[in-house]
């Protein structure tokens, strides 16, 4: 391959010609045992919520301040961000300013959770983290997940600072995602505990939570996800719990604990995202989370005969999912900024 000058990024795909045979998808392969220290919390007491709205328990303050909303099981297997609220709300913190309000977004998905399938309990219909788009929430389609989207919208819409609590399937350094937008990639630098934000454009197939327009335009409201790490770990649930207390402690009136003080040292911006074209999608390494690849050029993967390679040089990979299906995000690119936009 010819390269460029050094600032000119280089093809992230080189495309091979592929017969029509290769394209078949291979057959399907196991994933791999999962360590599962973790058991689903009992969000008994919070179902009903106490506001109008199951699995909504909202609090609000005298004095005013903003509205800070912490949401947890928008995927049903993914329940440490669940772990962290219900102990929050079993040690009655409330706000001293503004109004809080903790989610418990899909308990029907995280109910499906059986640790011989984790997987399955991601959601009950579909991903609950592609249907925040305008058209779809106003369109007459119907889901559990978006159904119960429209549900949540009421809290959604007056949010000030929002947090969706998620975990990884595959191994990999905890991150705080954004928007594009400056609000949430300044929240993102002041969630605690977290050394790397990384800004993106959101996914093709769906419009996520934090990409809602309440926070994608540029408006004084924002919203970030954070990855807290894998999935039924309990190192996930205290990096959780250290960010959620970096993001309420002060409208709480709580100590901020020291290693949830601590802003992210990396600040990184999407720039390709690379979509599985066949089900003969693979890593030519297993690569983490977070890695930097040192030379661009690299070869990261091969999909089908087409290779995967490193636009840049110190490419950042974010979230590699090491079984992608076709059409699926398979990795991310991002590189480093000097500061927010």
């Amino acid at each position: 391959m010819t390269c460029g000058p050094d600032e000119t990024p280089l093809p992230v795909r080189v495309t091979r010609p592929t017969p029509f045979l290769d394209r078949l998808p291979p057959p399907a392969q196991p994933l791999p045992r999962w360590r599962i220290d973790l058991s689903p919390p009992d969000i008994t007491p919070w179902r009903a919520g106490n506001c109008g709205i199951p699995g909504v328990m909202h609090y609000e303050a005298r004095r005013p301040g903003p509205h800070i909303v912490c949401v947890s099981l928008i995927h049903g297997n993914e329940f440490s961000g669940a772990i962290v609220l219900d102990r929050l709300l079993r040690a009655r913190i409330r706000p001293r300013s503004g109004r809080l309000s903790f989610i418990f977004a899909n308990p029907e998905a995280m109910d499906l959770f059986d640790p011989r399938d984790p997987v399955r309990a991601r959601c009950v219909d579909e991903d609950m983290n592609r249907v925040w788009s305008t058209a779809t929430l106003d369109s007459a389609r119907s889901a559990h997940e978006l159904d119960r989207a429209r549900v949540l919208l009421p809290v959604i819409l007056t949010a000030d600072r929002l947090l969706d609590l998620h975990s990884m399937l595959w191994p990999g350094d905890p991150l705080v995602l954004s928007g594009l937008a400056t609000a949430g990639r300044q929240m993102a630098q002041r969630i605690g505990g977290i050394t790397t934000a990384v800004a993106d454009q959101g996914h093709r197939s769906g419009c996520r939570l934090i990409d809602h327009p309440r926070f994608s335009d540029e408006g004084p409201a924002a919203a970030c996800l954070l990855e807290a790490g894998q999935h039924w770990h309990e190192s996930t649930v205290s990096r959780a719990m250290q960010a959620v207390m970096s993001l309420i402690g002060p409208c709480c009136g709580l100590p901020v604990p020291a290693p949830a003080a601590s802003v992210p040292q990396r600040d990184m911006v999407v720039t390709d995202v690379v979509t599985a074209r066949t089900g003969a999608f693979r890593f030519v390494a297993p690569f983490r989370g977070g890695q930097v690849l040192p030379a661009r050029g690299t070869l990261v993967a091969h999909d089908g005969r087409d290779e995967i390679r490193t636009p840049y040089d110190r490419c950042m990979l974010v979230m590699p999912n090491l079984r992608p299906a076709r059409g699926h995000t398979a990795v991310r690119f991002a590189r480093a900024v000097s500061s927010p936009a």
